[in-house]
């Protein structure tokens, strides 16, 4: 007898995944498994590239760090799907006497977590500073925030990088004469679809929206081809929610962020709110940088350096807007990065100025955040993955 086959629609997409998220963030993480974090670091003074240490999702515990690779400035990192292989950012002036940066590519051992560098790849960009692998594991796309770009960068089935395949340049500028004179590519994230890519430019005050192809590797504007921020915004890094029909913007130089909803179908992200990262009072030098959605959906987190602390929002599930629930910074100095361990217990904070991983406990009815004493010591860490081994 014929079985019916359902279309999968960008909706159906949406609706597993937040089905797949409550369940997730409630049963837990199998703890059985090990958990490592690998950290991306600014090599230079102390550091040397990417550092590895153990953390048990049910304890908070954390060990020592150890190197696991070699390599200039990784500064940000992302695991392949399949958990073999780990991609960095390498924030330097030349590749192959060529002006821009690098993506790097490594083997993760499949029970030590030690990484073997295996190539690398031009970003074709300078200052390469965000990247993500796409879903089917064929693609890394990267965000050059020097060079104000795009590009994609296919993977082999041995995860060796191969030269771009594809290359956007970003062009124009917004108010702000020191920081905004010309574009700056921030971050980039992929919708759950794997259909669309997200760009926040700082420089433009502007979230691009690029139609992506995985089967060739290639990014081209959307229709509309971007969403706009207030003048002097500047944003930076991305999230969307589990439910696929909201997301979320971090600002760095208004100190705000800004809740959107999302048509996964269009991709078409619509502004619905901007709240400030900051507690009431405060006058200081802020500069906001990363933000995460509790694996649950019901907690939103943005970092603040300057403020030097992790604000937390609770989310309203049918809007997607926010309430300010409150700020953490004891111990916090420069959080550059940050990541909820997906069993939604434990939160990282990288503190790129005192040389450590801190770890937080979190409340799981307010998600307030609340220190464990847990810390490990890593120079000048500015990113946290975390990694198990694959099945």
């Amino acid at each position: 007898m014929a079985t019916a086959r359902l279309p999968v629609t960008a909706s159906l997409i949406a609706l597993i995944l937040l089905v797949s998220s409550a369940t997730f963030a409630a049963e837990g993480v199998r703890s059985t498994a090990k958990t490592t974090v690998f950290v991306g670091t600014y090599t230079g003074s102390g550091s040397r590239g990417i550092y590895r240490f153990d953390f048990d999702p049910d304890s908070g515990e954390v060990s020592e760090a150890k190197l696991a690779a070699e390599t200039t400035s990784p500064s940000f990192l992302a695991i392949h799907p399949t958990r073999r292989f780990l991609y960095a950012v390498g924030e330097v002036d030349t590749f192959k006497g060529k002006k821009g940066g690098v993506v790097a590519a490594f083997a993760v051992d499949g029970q030590s977590g030690d990484l073997k560098a295996l190539n690398s790849q031009s970003s074709a960009g300078a200052g390469p500073c965000h990247l993500v692998v796409d879903k089917t594991g064929k693609n890394v796309l990267v965000a050059n925030y020097g060079g104000g770009s795009a590009a994609v960068l296919p993977i082999g089935p041995d995860g060796y990088l191969k030269e771009h395949s594809s290359f956007i340049q970003h062009d124009g500028s917004s108010v702000n004469p020191s920081r905004q004179s010309e574009p700056h590519a921030h971050s980039v994230n992929l919708d759950a679809a794997n259909r669309f890519a997200i760009v926040a430019d700082l420089g433009l005050d502007r979230m691009l929206v690029y139609k992506f192809d995985p089967a060739a590797g290639t990014i081209a504007p959307n229709d509309p081809p971007s969403a706009a921020l207030p003048p002097g915004a500047g944003p930076r890094h991305f999230a969307f929610h589990p439910d696929g029909k909201h997301a979320y913007t971090i600002n760095e130089l208004n100190s705000t962020m800004t809740t959107w909803s999302y048509d996964a179908g269009q991709g078409v992200l619509t502004a619905l709110q901007n709240i400030s990262t900051l507690p009431a009072g405060f006058n200081g030098t802020n500069h906001p940088a990363d933000v995460h959605v509790h694996p649950s959906g019901k907690f939103v987190y943005g970092s603040n350096r300057g403020h030097d602390s992790i604000v937390t929002y609770s989310v309203d599930h049918a809007s997607g807007r926010l309430t300010l629930v409150g700020h953490q910074g004891k111990g916090i100095k420069n959080p550059r990065n940050f990541g909820v361990h997906p069993a939604g217990k434990f939160m990282l904070v990288a503190n790129q100025d005192n040389d450590g991983v801190l770890v937080f406990r979190v409340d799981p009815a307010s998600g307030g955040l609340a220190p464990t004493g847990g810390a490990v010591k890593v120079s000048r860490p500015v990113c946290v993955q975390f990694w198990t081994p694959a099945d």
